[in-house]
């Protein structure tokens, strides 16, 4: 292969690296073997080659990607950068911005603990699960 040709197309879990979806390469290699990455609507390997032009569904915890790859990278560069490499599908904004609304109105109990708890909220817990 000619390296125009390997700047086309780039292995599916170094491209969600390199675009920074995931911090590091094996957490996207674990994404992709869990089933959380869709290329086409179809489960992929890690070793799948991805080009521009595909469609990729990436579910991240209680995020939800839907994006169209624009384009690849040969290394992991600064965050705008790396939202060159692709574009987010208008529902799939519309999904996110939804779900941020219902976590801001509704937040998850305990969210907005930190961190262990003091002594005092310790000898609470405990006189009340006794």
């Amino acid at each position: 292969m000619t390296e125009d040709a390997d700047l086309l197309r780039q292995r599916i879990d170094k491209w969600l690296w390199v675009a920074r979806f995931f911090k590091t390469r094996r957490l996207a290699t674990e994404a992709v073997d869990g089933g959380r990455i869709k290329l086409n609507d179809q489960p992929v390997k890690p070793s799948r080659e991805i080009k521009s032009g595909d469609r990729l569904e990436i579910h991240s915890g209680d995020i939800r990607w839907v994006v169209c790859v624009r384009g690849t990278s040969l290394q992991r560069r600064p965050a705008p950068e790396a939202r060159l490499l692709y574009e987010e599908t208008p529902e799939s904004l519309a999904y996110r911005a939804r779900q941020h609304e219902i976590s801001r109105l509704a937040p998850m109990p305990g969210a907005a603990l930190r961190g262990r708890p003091t002594k005092k909220a310790g000898r609470l817990i405990r006189g009340f699960n006794e």
